[in-house]
Order: C-alpha cells, then structure tokens, then sequence
C-alpha cells in the first residue's frame, strides 16, 4: 500500500509530506459527524457531563490522528509523538474548568441549544 501511496501522491515531495495525513484525519472526522457516531457525544451520555464530552472530542482525535499517521508513510515515524503530543494537553482539562469563567455564550455550554436550533430549522423546511 505505501508504493501505491508514494507513486499516487508523490509522499516524497516536501510539498506533499502529511498530505495522506490530512486528507484521512479530516475524512474520518467527517466520516464521524455525518455517521452520527461521536465519542464525545457516547461520553457524554454516559456520564451526564461536558467534561467527558470535551476529553471525548480529544480523545477522538487522537484516534484520527493515529490512523492518519499509520496510513500516511511520510508521518509513520512521527506516530508516537503526534499521539503522546495529542494526549498530553487532555491533562489541563480538569485546570482549565477550574480557572476559565464560562459564560452563556460559551461554545460547550450553549452548544446544546444550538444544536437543536439548527436541527429545528432543517425539519421546518422539510
């Protein structure tokens, strides 16, 4: 598979390194939002919280990025690093509730609503 990717997409080239990469992080995030399928959104039912929902989203993509990374022969080296360097900034999350002030307008607490403003409006103009 790495001989087809390299001919194909030339992984050789300076301008194309991590371009399998991207292109497969952002697929399988897509592939996610459209399936329905969220490990945050799971987490955050599961415990009731947006806490896990946030370490959910992060642990999501870190999931992406290990995928990306082992498919993509021009980042396979980096895999370890990419995902040690997702998981370590999830150990702020609990220092980060605690000092940041979070208002209405927050993006986690008013997604909810927003959510189901959007969905509102797509099943009127059905």
């Amino acid at each position: 598979m790495d001989d087809i990717i390299i001919s194909f997409f030339g992984v050789d080239n300076q301008i194309s390194r991590g371009f399998v990469f991207g292109i497969v992080h952002v697929s399988i995030m897509l592939l996610g939002y459209y399936s329905g399928f969220s490990i945050n959104r799971l987490l955050k039912i599961l415990s009731n919280g947006y806490i896990a929902g946030i370490i959910g989203a992060g642990i999501a993509h870190v999931l992406a990025d290990l995928i990306a990374a082992l498919i993509d022969p021009s980042m396979r080296p980096a895999t370890l690093g990419i995902v040690i360097g997702g998981l370590l900034p999830l150990l702020l999350v609990p220092f980060l509730e605690k000092v940041v002030v979070k208002s209405k307008y927050h993006v986690v607490i008013g997604d909810h609503e927003d959510i189901e403003k959007d969905l509102k409006s797509h099943h009127h103009k059905d």
